[in-house]
């Protein structure tokens, strides 16, 4: 039985990585195509995350948020729900999550779109204060074509959008084939078995490697760029975490670097996965030692309309520095890495581009950190040259590793990059981005990483901001490198 157990599993997560598959081949934007901005997963009928695909960290430990809201709204067994709203189980609005019925519970994908509405082209403005200024607010609904054609009606480029909402449904209508299939072969009820015992594996994995920790309580304080306190207090007992975050400053009713608490307690488990047991397989067990508390209407469990497009980038980055600064009180952690996504968001009525951007990762106690990487609640790739040149009026100017902007050390943070676009026709452009005035931190001596910079035609901008420009215009992101670790001579 236990070799069946595997094999039913290993098919299991081999539905949940085909849904990413297929959905990034029907996909229409280059976000979703060649950055992978994507997500998916499989749940059981209890609505815990079984499966997952290895994709955005941010996306999959809120994803079972999103799924106890549809389950909530009785879905039949031929319906798909679609949502996007950041207090009913969403992360920011871009994130778009489709949900259907499966024969052994529900399936999940959660793509980033190009353009969802909003002030702003790509609706990552750095001015929204509102959530209803940053797009459309879906939600969880029944989708059927009369809600497909009324959503992508109020997004900019509605043939592309309404393409990457086919692609995700095509995305569903795989799962529900492919699990068919397994309980044909299998039969429903050990199909059943092997999802509660993949559940409960990877919950054992991270208790025993919780177990080894040190007892104690722990606390950590880091800030954004804006002075914004982001202070947890992590306890650690027996085979299980809580993690506090009072003291951390009251939500921003001027920004949109709020964080809904699902993109908060996501944070939280990739680092206690990374930590506990880093070759978990990929489940919702593996969140079930972890509990995430936090004050109403702070930072990281905002309250609406509150706007979040920056709190689920940035913000989560933060937090993901935090704690990993409170389990370095008890076990070794890297230095700090670039800590944001880099976002840069650019278009007009015509078209919309969006892309994060990578940079260096923190030095470990045993090596050094990786350059041009993207680290922490960011799994995606870049786009290509040629298929961004192809499919968008820009131009790569230029893409290199910003050399030296690793912290040195005994072992060295791993340097950013500099990449550099040239824009063909008039345009809008918006960044969200963090660790421009408070650099990554190095560690047991080692130097801190460079922060990054953001320039249009060689001006320095901050941090966050949107402004207009022309054809001809360049906009070059200079991002973070990684701290150092240990002292050198």
């Amino acid at each position: 039985m236990k070799i069946e157990l595997q094999i039913i599993g290993s098919s299991l997560r081999a539905i949940a990585e085909e849904m990413g598959a297929a959905l990034i081949r029907a996909a229409f934007s280059a976000n979703i195509k060649e950055r992978r901005d994507c997500s998916t997963a499989l749940f059981d009928e209890r609505g815990r995350m079984v499966v997952q695909a290895e994709h955005i960290p941010v996306h999959l430990g809120a994803m079972p948020d999103a799924v106890a809201a549809v389950v909530r709204e009785d879905p039949a067994p031929d319906d798909v729900f679609i949502l996007n709203d950041p207090y009913t189980g969403g992360t920011h609005l871009p994130d778009i999550t489709l949900v259907s019925r499966t024969a052994l519970g529900f399936a999940a994908s959660r793509a980033h779109h190009a353009d969802v509405g909003g002030r702003e082209p790509g609706s990552m403005s750095s001015s929204a204060t509102t959530l209803a200024e940053e797009g459309v607010v879906i939600p969880p609904t029944r989708l059927d074509d009369a809600t497909l054609d009324a959503l992508v009606g109020q997004m900019r480029n509605p043939a592309e959008r309404r393409g990457d909402l086919r692609a995700q449904l095509a995305a569903q209508h795989l799962a529900r084939r492919r699990i068919d299939d397994v309980c044909e072969r299998y039969g429903r009820e050990r199909a059943t078995a092997a999802m509660d015992e993949l559940y409960a594996y990877s919950e054992r994995l991270v208790r025993a490697g919780i177990a080894e920790m040190p007892d104690g309580v722990y606390e950590a304080l880091d800030f954004l760029d804006d002075g914004t306190r982001i202070a947890v207090t992590l306890e650690v007992h027996g085979d299980s975490v809580s993690l506090d975050f009072a003291g951390t400053d009251p939500q921003q009713e001027s920004g949109n670097l709020n964080c809904p608490l699902a993109v908060t307690r996501s944070a939280c488990y990739f680092v206690v996965r990374c930590l506990a047991a880093r070759d978990v397989p990929a489940s919702g067990g593996a969140f079930a030692p972890v509990a995430v508390d936090a004050p109403a209407g702070c930072l990281v469990n905002a309250r609406p309309p509150a706007a979040v497009a920056g709190g689920n980038v940035e913000t989560s980055s933060r937090i993901v520095d935090v704690v990993f600064a409170a389990f370095g009180q008890a076990v070794p952690v890297p230095a700090q890495g670039q800590g944001t996504m880099n976002n840069v968001t650019l278009g007009n009525e015509r078209f919309t581009y969006y892309e994060t951007i990578g940079g260096g990762q923190g030095a470990c106690p045993d090596a050094d950190g990786p350059s041009a990487v993207h680290v922490a609640m960011s799994n995606t790739r870049t786009t290509p040259i040629e298929a961004l040149e192809l499919a968008y009026p820009m131009r790569v100017e230029r893409y290199e590793l910003r050399l030296g902007s690793g912290g040195r050390g005994k072992h060295r943070g791993g340097d950013g990059v500099i990449r550099e676009l040239r824009v063909l026709e008039d345009c809008r452009l918006s960044i969200l981005s963090e660790r421009r005035a408070r650099a990554p931190l190095g560690v047991d001596g080692g130097d801190d990483g460079a922060p990054g910079r953001n320039l249009v035609n060689g001006r320095e901008l901050p941090p966050k901001v949107t402004t207009d420009l022309r054809a001809g215009d360049v906009v070059t992101i200079e991002t973070p490198g990684g701290g150092g670790h240990g002292g050198y001579a």
